[in-house]
């Protein structure tokens, strides 16, 4: 029974995204938002082992039910100064329901849940927090921009969501501050539609070959990739490439969004913002390689008399493919891209 519940609750959060995106008008919108929620927060209290998980799942209900209330009432006095021709509140009101849209999506200055929630979480669920979930506000967001806003929230995500990251033990956390600081680029590709989707398509997918390996393997810390004994050098070698793939560094897959929207902002001549962005992945670049150089150099211990498992049998051929294509995609859609 309790598969069915989740199943129903499931289609559900994939119909109410759907139903956002697709309306009409912002109470419709609204609508599919709240649907939204009360769908996901049955499939966040599924784990009954985590302790944490009906804190996060609490903490979760009562920020969105606030940024919920914040949107609705940004509505409804938008219609309203609409109606009675007050314009000069148009811009305050449309700055108040972008508010409640990006503490929706979790970029800062108002990430302060996103961490914590995703602490308490299993992998699968904050996979969907960290993807699916930010569809709508983004779609949303989009809607109306703003630069100079946009600009501030930009700076914000991307400073918070690498500076954050760098005194991480918990891998659930720092992949937060990494989604924040990937929203972040989302925002600053915003001008352009197809950028804003084909970067959110990538770090998609890039997250969910790294999370599917974490979740097969039961990591949440990384004292657990640094001392288990168990743990196969090959999939050190494999989280390790897929951390950098996630930066962005070349010659991974990860970096072709990334160039993208870099192609993007010096066409659009925004170098100040530019300049953030690319200083912003340098700091993300080097947690990572802080935390792959210590997982491959410290504290690795192998028992012989411990019974071998191997990498290929623990990990699905469907991660495993996903794996190879975040390594080596884009070598080899440049080797076509040559040969063509």
């Amino acid at each position: 029974m309790t598969k069915i519940s989740n199943n129903i609750f499931f289609i559900m959060l994939i119909l109410s995204t759907l139903i956002t995106i697709s309306s009409n008008s912002w109470l419709g919108a609204w609508m599919g938002l709240e649907i939204n929620l009360l769908s996901f927060i049955p499939l966040m209290n599924d784990n009954k082992k985590n302790l944490l998980t009906s804190e996060s799942s609490l903490k979760y209900f009562l920020i969105q039910a606030f940024a919920s209330s914040i949107l609705l009432f940004g509505i409804i006095t938008l219609m309203l100064f609409f109606n009675m021709n007050w314009l000069m509140n148009y811009k305050f009101n449309e700055i108040l329901i972008l508010s409640a849209l990006f503490l929706k999506s979790g970029a800062a200055p108002f990430h302060f849940w996103f961490p914590e929630v995703m602490e308490g979480l299993s992998w699968i669920n904050g996979l969907i927090l960290m993807t699916w979930q930010k569809i709508a506000p983004l779609m949303l967001i989009s809607y109306n921009i703003m630069f100079y806003f946009f600009s501030i929230i930009i700076v914000f995500s991307m400073v918070i969501g690498a500076l954050n990251g760098l005194n991480q033990v918990s891998i659930r956390k720092l992949m937060a501050f990494s989604s924040i600081n990937h929203l972040g680029w989302m925002i600053l590709s915003m001008l352009n539609q197809t950028l804003l989707w084909t970067y959110f398509m990538f770090y998609s997918f890039l997250s969910i070959s790294i999370i599917f390996m974490f979740n097969n393997f039961k990591l949440f810390y990384f004292n657990q990739i640094y001392n288990i004994p168990l743990m196969n050098p090959m999939l050190k070698l494999f989280i390790f490439l897929n951390l950098l793939s996630l930066g962005g560094l070349p010659p991974f897959l990860g970096f072709l969004p990334k160039w993208l929207v870099i192609q993007n902002l010096i066409m659009t001549n925004q170098y100040f913002l530019l300049t953030i962005s690319v200083f912003m992945a340098l700091v993300t670049l080097f947690f990572y390689l802080r935390i792959s150089y210590s997982m491959f150099m410290l504290n690795y211990q192998k028992n012989s008399w411990l019974m071998k498992t191997t990498f290929f049998n623990k990990i699905s051929s469907i991660n495993l493919i996903m794996n190879f294509i975040s390594i080596f995609g884009l070598m080899i859609v440049s080797m076509i891209y040559l040969i063509i």
